[in-house]
Parts: C-alpha cells; sequence; structure tokens
C-alpha cells in the first residue's frame, strides 16, 4: 500500500437496508431513500429514546464557552433580529436581553460522545455526504425565523417542544437589511409540534420555522452537506494544481507587431485551455482530488496525540473527527490519498465501513499497511478501542 501522493464515526455495523427502523417511521432504509429522500418531508412521532443523551442545557452552554467549539446566539427583539458569534460565557447568556434566543452549537459530535453515537444511526447514508450534528437550545419563542437550507437535514427533538412550520416556498426572496436569511413571504402548508424522541425530515429547499413551545426546547438537526457545484470544482482543481507537472512555458515565435498590445492573444487562450484539459485527463489524479477534498477536516479541527503505543494487540476506532473514505482504488482520510488493494484493502475498507478493526484484522495486515496505520494512530486519526 503506497501513497497515492506524497506530500468517528462510533463502530457500528453497517445497517440492514430492508429492516424496518423507528427511525425512519417504519420504513426501511432502502423504501425511505425511494420514497422521501430529496423528495418530500417525513414527520416521525417517537423515532429514537433520547432520554438517556447527555445532550443538556447544561452541556450546550458549556460547548458554547469553549474558542475551539462555532457557535452562534440569534436573538429576536420586536422585529429586530441579531446574530452573535462565540464563544459566550455562562453569564453573557444568562444575561440576554430579548424577546427570545437560540443558542446554536456546530460539530457537537465532535465534543460529545453521545453526539456521535446518535449520528452513526444515519449510516445508511453516504459518509462523504454527513456533515455535522448542530444542536440549538431556545428560550420560550426562540428560533431563527423561517427559512430554507441547500441540504437535507434531520430535525430531533431532544428536550422541550417546538412548533414547526413547513411548506414547499416558490418565492425565497429574503427579508432585506437583515444578518439573517429569513423568506420574507413565508406560506407554510403544515405544522406539527415536535416532543422528544419525534423527528422531521426535510429534503433541500423545504421552507421552515421553528419555534420553541414552552422551556428547554432543545432540537438536534443532523445535516447533509451538498457541495455546489462550481465550489466543489474549484476546490478539485486547486488539489490537482498542486501536483501538476508540466512546465511547458507558452511561446509564440509566430506573434507578429501589434498595434494592439491589450488585445489577449488568442494563442494565450489556447494554451490556457490546453493546460486546463491536460489537468483534467488523469482519471486517477481526479478521484485522489475528490476523495482528498471530501475528507479535508473542517477548519478549528484538531487531533490529540494518543497516550499508549500502537499495538497490532489493541483494536482501533476511527475518530469521530475523522474522516474515512475509500474508491475502487484509493483509501481517503482527512485530506490524504492512499493507493490500496488485495487484502490490505479489503481490511481497511472494512474499517471504514463498521468504524473499528479488531486485533484479529490488525496482525493479519501487511507490514507497510500496518505502519500506515500506526501512523494514522500516532497522528490522532485513530484511537484506542478499549471497550
Amino acid at each position: 500500500m503506497n501513497p497515492a501522493r506524497r506530500h468517528q464515526h462510533t463502530a457500528q455495523m453497517p445497517h440492514d437496508l430492508d429492516q424496518p427502523l423507528a427511525l425512519l417511521a417504519n420504513l426501511s432504509p432502502r423504501e425511505f431513500m425511494a420514497s422521501h429522500w430529496q423528495k418530500r418531508p417525513l414527520l416521525i412521532k417517537g423515532a429514537m429514546d433520547v432520554s438517556r443523551l447527555g445532550l443538556s442545557q447544561k452541556a450546550m452552554f458549556q460547548l458554547a464557552g469553549q474558542a475551539e467549539v462555532e457557535s452562534r446566539v440569534i436573538a429576536r427583539k420586536g422585529q429586530s433580529w441579531s446574530l452573535s458569534q462565540g464563544p459566550f460565557s455562562a453569564r453573557k447568556l444568562g444575561g440576554l436581553k430579548a424577546d427570545a434566543w437560540t443558542l446554536l452549537v456546530q460539530g457537537v459530535e465532535q465534543h460529545h460522545p453521545d453526539a456521535a453515537a446518535l449520528l452513526a444511526s444515519f449510516r445508511f447514508l453516504p459518509d462523504a455526504r454527513l456533515d455535522d450534528l448542530m444542536v440549538s437550545w431556545a428560550s420560550p419563542g426562540g428560533g431563527v425565523g423561517p427559512h430554507f437550507d441547500s441540504y437535507d437535514v434531520f430535525l430531533l427533538q431532544i428536550s422541550g417542544r417546538r412548533r414547526w412550520q413547513i411548506g414547499p416556498q416558490t418565492d425565497l426572496s429574503l427579508v432585506p437589511d437583515l444578518p439573517l436569511k429569513i423568506l420574507a413571504h413565508f406560506e407554510p402548508t403544515e405544522m406539527h409540534v415536535l416532543e422528544p424522541g419525534d423527528m422531521l425530515y426535510l429534503p433541500p429547499k423545504w421552507a421552515h420555522d421553528g419555534v420553541a413551545e414552552g422551556a428547554d426546547c432543545m432540537t438536534a438537526s443532523i445535516g447533509f452537506r451538498a457541495p455546489a457545484r462550481a465550489g466543489l470544482a474549484n476546490e478539485v482543481l486547486v488539489r490537482m494544481g498542486e501536483i501538476f507537472e508540466d512546465d511547458t512555458l507558452y511561446s509564440d515565435p509566430d506573434q507578429p507587431a501589434t498595434e494592439t498590445p491589450a488585445l489577449m492573444p488568442e494563442g494565450l487562450l489556447r494554451f490556457s485551455a490546453e493546460a486546463v484539459q491536460r489537468l483534467t485527463a488523469d482519471p486517477i489524479a481526479l478521484a485522489c482530488a475528490l476523495g482528498e477534498v471530501m475528507t479535508e477536516p473542517k477548519l478549528g479541527v484538531w487531533f490529540e496525540a494518543p497516550e499508549m503505543s500502537f499495538s497490532v494487540t489493541v483494536p482501533l476506532r476511527v475518530s469521530v473527527k475523522s474522516k474515512l473514505l475509500y474508491d475502487a482504488d484509493h483509501l481517503f482520510i482527512n485530506g490524504e490519498s492512499y493507493l490500496a488493494a488485495g487484502h490490505d484493502f479489503e481490511q481497511l475498507k472494512a474499517l471504514a465501513n463498521t468504524g473499528a478493526i479488531h486485533a484479529k484484522g490488525l496482525a493479519s495486515l501487511s507490514a507497510d499497511a500496518q505502519a500506515l496505520v500506526s501512523e494514522w494512530y500516532e497522528a490522532g486519526w485513530l484511537e484506542a478501542d478499549l471497550l
């Protein structure tokens, strides 16, 4: 196994895709994907037991006080809205003067084991699409206003009650001069009140407005990113350009003297077009660049070195901060790509799909693959699974 270029999931077996799940209103994953995914909403009463989740107000307030955690407060006073970026002290949160307000904490799965376990419930969907788990805590009447998202989202009620109004909005114009993207002419077609354990799935661009009813309203949002074509193309091309080796210089021995020196030469345009074509003509380089882009850690994500040395006798699991993906020929982890094949590849694909590898699997790897896994472990990308 060799690097293709130089330079957690909580352990869980894959879902039985034909097994009805309470999480999906007793639809199987196959049925849900065929009938609802990116098509129409689904209200799920009693999706899961949230009584033992440690996602409490206290825990969220503590996370919001940490500089490495992305957090925001959205407050409403009359018709005015404000947006503030964290970190926030508990004293500041307790002293907010607003008619209603909401605390939003991003990437909770990186800091809370219960949130990581919650995300594992959705692994009937590609890991490449998973974004993060955001938790919102709202005071009575709190919300973020009617809006739409450009991605799929599952809204799971953790505590309290929230009233959701939703609709397939056609007028996407926004209220001007606000720090938030709030729809100017929201026209809901459905209304649902979610209690703890209830969940609502919304496809992209389904408008929604969630308002807390009563105290201690907390909602977990499991979001699935949908890269914009232009943005993804830019990231992939930048990656490919970093390793593109072609030192051919532009030349124009037939360039005549010109009376229009500001005119762009046609030869330079052709030279540029050929450069882009050569850059994208290599399918292996393209696949590597895509895998690296899709596994690149978010800004602010950092890994801790392990306390114990690597040993093939100690099972490992993928850190919840890592993203480990693969295609037909490569493994991708945290912005790096590796060419792989044979038994080693099969074992590491299983690691990617289940989130863990046992000691027997580690011992069966070749010396090169063990060395690579050791590097990942020492970097904090993999962790000892001592449970």
